[in-house]
């Protein structure tokens, strides 16, 4: 291995034991995950791609926090911790009231059509508002670090790689559920109450983000 790289990454065996449990994590649903899986079923798979693409930027912002040190104030500090906590639930139940209270033209779903630039930017700021994201790099990453390595450089390029896989995962997950959104569509399942459908699922991804445990990440 390049010996600049060397520094950034843990050995092999490490490495590889670090890209497994990645993967299993990656995999697990959560708040990132339902929210995706949403925008697929409610909007298609276009959306679902680039709510990806948002969650993936959020998260990644979140492993360089977590690199830079910004988990320890979120460890010692109940009220950042619990600010940021529900500003991201907050967004998430307004973007439910939004869906069934708000105006906009009806795509062939049902449920109002928004630029790709703002369902980015809603995917962004989900995962972003989610402190709990920061506090699992700063748990998770330094497992798998080299204690002669730089710190803060080893986990931003740790927590980089988790995050790209996490996103070939959630790329998984939006396919699946663009393609099930297609077969709804047909059926005329999705075109009936598609708007209480979107509302409903985002303010309950809302309190569930609230509420839920700490281990709930993604």
């Amino acid at each position: 291995m390049d010996p600049i790289a060397a520094s950034f990454l843990p050995p092999a065996p490490l490495l590889g034991a670090f890209l497994a449990a990645s993967v299993v994590l990656a995999v697990t649903p959560g708040p990132g995950v339902f929210y995706i899986v949403t925008r697929s079923l409610l909007q298609g798979r276009a959306h679902g791609l680039v709510s990806v693409a948002g969650v993936a930027v959020g998260n990644l912002a979140n492993a360089i926090a977590a690199g830079l040190g910004l988990a320890a104030l979120f460890a010692v500090s109940a009220i950042a911790f619990t600010v940021v906590k529900w500003a991201g639930a907050a967004y998430l139940v307004w973007l439910g009231l939004r869906a069934l209270f708000g105006s906009g033209t009806a795509h062939a779903g049902g449920v109002a059509a928004r630029s790709l630039g703002l369902i980015f930017r809603d995917g962004f700021l989900v995962a972003l508002l989610n402190p709990k994201t920061t506090l699992f790099f700063a748990a998770f990453l330094p497992q798998f670090m080299s204690p002669g390595g730089p710190h803060a450089a080893q986990a931003m390029t740790l927590g980089t790689l988790f995050v790209a896989i996490a996103a070939l995962t959630d790329t998984a997950y939006a396919l699946a559920a663009g393609r099930a959104a297609r077969l709804l569509a047909r059926s005329g399942a999705l075109q009936r109450g598609s708007r209480i459908l979107s509302g409903g699922a985002f303010i309950g991804l809302g309190l569930f983000t609230a509420l839920a445990g700490p281990r709930t990440v993604r």
